[in-house]
C-alpha cells in the first residue's frame, strides 16, 4: 500500500492518485486487493512513464559518466581556465566513453555543458570567460548513453571563496538534502518543494522559483515538473519507478532574475550569488536511490 509509515490514509481523504475522489471511493479496495495498475494510471493521467529496474539500471550507468565528467570538472577547475575550457573537456570525456552530451544542440543551446558562474543562476553558456580566484562555478552534466539520460551538478569553488561564497554553497548544498529526504512512496511533489523552501529561506536565502527539476530517464526532460518551494501534502503522489530530479536553485539574496539576451543565462537581478546542487533519483518500494550520487 503506498503510503508513509505512521501516516495513514483516511478513508474520507483525497485519493492520492488525484481523481479529486474520497479515497473509500476510488482506490481504497483497488490498493487493497493490488489492482491498481500504476505504470498505466500514471501514463495516462499524468504522462508519467515509470520506469523498470532493467530501465533504472541503464540510467545508472549513465549517472556514472555523469558523474565521472563532474569529477573531471573539479579537477580542471582553477583561477585562469575559461568556461569553453570545461565545455572542451567534458564534451570529449562523453563522447570518448559513447555518450552524447543532451544540453548541445537542446533547443538551440549551442555547447555541452552549462557553466553558471558566480550571479549566474543557471544555463551558462560556455565562453571565454576565465574564472578567477574567489569565483564559485555551477556545472551542469547531462549525457545521453544508449538512449538513456542522467542529470546532475554541483557548485565548486574557485581557489580561495569568501563567506559569503561558502554560505550559499552550503545552503544549496544541504537543500538538495532537505529535499532527498521527502522521497518516498506516499509522499507527494510539493511535499520536495516544501522541505526545501523551509530550510533555505529559515537560513536567510532565497529559492528560486521559474526552474524546476523534472523527470528525466527515457528524455532529456519528462514529466512531472518538481518545483523547489510548495505545500505539504500536495502535488502528485510519489510511487516505486518515478525518476526525477531535485536541483534547488538558492539566492544569497532575492530569488528574482532576469534573462540575458542570449535567451539562456538566468541572473539573480540583484547579482547577489546563487548557487546549486542535483541529483537524479528514482522511487523505490521502501524510498529512493539517487543514480548519481555524491556526498553533499
Amino acid at each position: 500500500m503506498l503510503r508513509n509509515k505512521g501516516k495513514k490514509i483516511g478513508r474520507n481523504d483525497p485519493c492520492p492518485c488525484g481523481s479529486g475522489k474520497k479515497y473509500k471511493k476510488c482506490c481504497m479496495n483497488k490498493e487493497a486487493s493490488g489492482a491498481i495498475d500504476y505504470k498505466k494510471l500514471y501514463a495516462d493521467k499524468y504522462n508519467i512513464r515509470l520506469k523498470s529496474q532493467k530501465d533504472v539500471e541503464q540510467i545508472r550507468t549513465c549517472g556514472e559518466l555523469v558523474l565521472g565528467t563532474l569529477d573531471l570538472m573539479e579537477s580542471a577547475i582553477r583561477p585562469g581556465i575559461t568556461t569553453d575550457e570545461l565545455n572542451t573537456l567534458a564534451h570529449d570525456y562523453a563522447v570518448k566513453h559513447g555518450a552524447t552530451p543532451a544540453p548541445l544542440n537542446y533547443h538551440g543551446f549551442p555547447k555541452s555543458i552549462c557553466t553558471s558562474v558566480n550571479e549566474v543562476i543557471c544555463h551558462g553558456i560556455p565562453g571565454d570567460l576565465k574564472l578567477k580566484n574567489g569565483d564559485i562555478i555551477n556545472v551542469d552534466v547531462t549525457h545521453n548513453l544508449n538512449g538513456y539520460y542522467a542529470d546532475a551538478n554541483k557548485t565548486y569553488f574557485v581557489g580561495e571563496c569568501g563567506p559569503e561564497a561558502k554560505k550559499i554553497v552550503s545552503v544549496a548544498a544541504q537543500s538538495l538534502k532537505a529535499g532527498m529526504a521527502m522521497l518516498k512512496p506516499g509522499n507527494h511533489i510539493g511535499d520536495i518543494g516544501w522541505a526545501i523552501q523551509q530550510y533555505a529561506e529559515g537560513e536567510n536565502c532565497s529559492v528560486v522559483r521559474e526552474f524546476v527539476g523534472h523527470g528525466v530517464g527515457f528524455e532529456f526532460h519528462e514529466p512531472p515538473q518538481v518545483p523547489h518551494y510548495g505545500k505539504k501534502n500536495t502535488g502528485i503522489m510519489l510511487v516505486p519507478g518515478m525518476v526525477l530530479t531535485i536541483e534547488p536553485m538558492i539566492n544569497l539574496g532575492k530569488p528574482d532574475l532576469f534573462v540575458a539576451d542570449d535567451n539562456w543565462t538566468a541572473i539573480t537581478a540583484d547579482r547577489k550569488l546563487s548557487a546549486q546542487f542535483e541529483q537524479s533519483f528514482v522511487i523505490t518500494e521502501d524510498g529512493y536511490e539517487s543514480l548519481t550520487p555524491f556526498e553533499l
